[in-house]
């Protein structure tokens, strides 16, 4: 029958989606499959019933992912879409990708199948939302198909995945708008999740460019589906609680910034008037006066608004103000009320600054066996830091309530932040066998940020434990304080941004000490990998 009439190698897998009833296909109907797969070839894809057939397939309701999947075992799907052939067992050497991509790309598609499901809306809300929302389901299948297939040919393989997955839309008979689409989700799929865990999604100027790069409702939707998904396909133990809160706050806010117009960017001093006042109310219920507050908010300085949530900023200004003038470092530990980092702990430190106090707390940390996965670092008019981590046990999993546990991170970190000239000697831990097999060489791009009055440093480089311990103390054999950090992870590649300045607050603008800064990275975490 495929002999006489090829068409039937589409039809067949759009029937078993079809009909429910059907739950496999005989072995020896699978044998002549595979026997005619060679007719599968350009005039079967440009034949207009197999088109027709295709985007049929990708449209209905039931066993999508069941269907592609027995399509790439049986060699048809390999060969319609000859880009996805031509990635079919194809290793990603990384730990960040535990897939061959051709599996990855079908994993993607189960995925985005999911989210329709009620018993996922729990744990993807947004996610399940969205895909019941958007008016053709079928281009986000599409997108998740492409987003990948541009890899092993060199370049940018979300640029060539982009051009593959438009010329397949106009090939498919799909609208100029729908094709821009798909294409534009290809090449941006990254976007979203280097935003959040790269970025301060709590900075008005970050949603703002970000919402920007978006445009509109119709691509922030569809982006936000192909993220979740595309994370959740690519490493099991990569989709967390935190990193998910992080989407959904970049998504919220960009939401936001949609609504009220790109050409009304958010306001700084609104963001923060707002977050005082809804702090100022929990604080009033709590009977703590007004006066006393104001004379403490009036030190910490704009930054501290604006990166924290109205209910940490209450818990913390109660905390401060009990702990009053004494001289012993503060430090609180517990969950924290932004949404960003469900499933972390906030460990909040308040304390008289100084040059080696971030290099202090990391190294205590690290003997701790906790991980960071955020950090804010502020420092206010009065000389005192404000510093905010954000911290997961070793393994990645939650501090957890054991009042143990807790008492010893704070009693650890009160005795190596009273004198933090003497921080914790780095703990030297063996690399785990899985990072062994990477060869990552650090990279380090410096520049200055005119506009916020500091240096940024990029930093690239194989994650280790004890690696940001390393860090800090190379900040600190140069000299140089540490005003912002953002820590990301991405499997066994760590890509770190700090924002500097040198001990009298300024940019640095000593090219030289911007070469040592570079070398010492280079030579010390080289040094260390394995």
């Amino acid at each position: 029958v495929f002999q006489r009439t090829p068409s039937a190698l589409m039809e067949v897998f759009l029937i078993l989606a079809q009909n429910e009833n059907i739950e496999a296909i005989r072995a020896s109907t699978i044998r002549l499959i595979r026997d005619s797969r060679h007719l599968v070839d350009e005039h079967f894809r440009n034949d207009i019933r197999n088109i027709s057939m295709f985007m049929e397939l990708l449209r209905s309701p039931n066993k999508i992912y069941t269907q592609f999947y027995r399509m790439k075992r049986y060699g048809i799907l390999g060969n319609y879409i000859p880009a996805f052939g031509q990635v079919i067992g194809q290793m990603q050497y990384d730990l960040f990708h535990i897939y061959t991509v051709d599996a990855h790309s079908l994993h993607v598609l189960r995925n985005l199948r999911m989210f329709r499901h009620p018993e996922v809306k729990k744990d993807f809300p947004i996610a399940h939302f969205i895909v019941h929302r958007i008016p053709k389901i079928e281009l986000l299948y599409i997108a998740g198909l492409f987003h990948d297939l541009g890899k092993g040919r060199g370049g940018d393989h979300s640029e060539l995945g982009a051009v593959d997955a438009y010329q397949f839309c106009i090939h498919h008979r799909l609208s100029k708008w729908d094709a821009n689409l798909v294409a534009w989700l290809v090449e941006n799929h990254l976007l979203m999740s280097i935003t959040s865990q790269k970025k301060d999604v709590s900075d008005p100027d970050v949603i703002h460019e970000f919402a920007c790069k978006v445009g509109d409702q119709v691509r922030l939707d569809y982006l936000q589906a192909l993220t979740v998904a595309d994370i959740c396909a690519t490493n099991p133990k990569l989709w967390n609680g935190w990193r998910g809160s992080l989407l959904r706050q970049l998504y919220t806010e960009a939401r936001r910034a949609l609504r009220r117009g790109l050409e009304n960017p958010g306001n700084r001093d609104e963001w923060i008037e707002e977050t005082k006042e809804r702090a100022m109310a929990l604080l009033s219920n709590r009977k703590i006066e007004a006066d006393r507050v104001t004379a403490l908010w009036d030190n910490l300085g704009e930054d501290y608004f604006l990166r924290e949530t109205y209910g940490d900023v209450a818990r913390h200004t109660e905390a401060m103000l009990l702990h009053g003038d004494s001289d012993e470092p503060m430090v609180l530990l517990g969950k924290t009320d932004d949404r960003n980092y469900q499933g972390a702990a906030e460990l909040f430190i308040y304390t008289q600054d100084a040059p080696n106090l971030f290099a202090a707390t990391v190294a205590a940390l690290n003997q701790l066996n906790l991980t960071i996965v955020d950090a804010k670092i502020i420092t206010s008019s009065t000389g005192f830091s404000l510093d905010t981590y954000i911290i997961l046990e070793e393994n990645g999993s939650d501090i957890g309530d054991d009042p143990a546990r807790v008492e010893q991170i704070v009693n650890k970190l009160r005795k190596a932040l009273k004198d933090p000239s003497k921080y914790p000697e780095i703990v030297h831990k063996r690399m785990p066998r899985a990072l062994k097999h990477f060869n990552i060489p650090t990279e380090v791009v410096i520049s200055n940020d005119i506009e916020k009055e500091h240096t940024v440093v990029e930093l690239v480089a194989l994650d280790r434990p004890g690696l940001l311990a390393e860090v800090g103390g190379i900040f600190l054999d140069n000299n140089v304080s540490i005003h912002n950090a953002r820590i990301a992870t991405l499997g066994e590649r760590v890509e770190d941004v700090f924002y500097i300045t040198d001990l009298n607050g300024d940019m640095i603008k000593d090219p030289n000490l911007c070469e040592k800064l570079k070398h010492d990275f280079k030579e010390k975490l080289d040094q260390t990998a394995p």
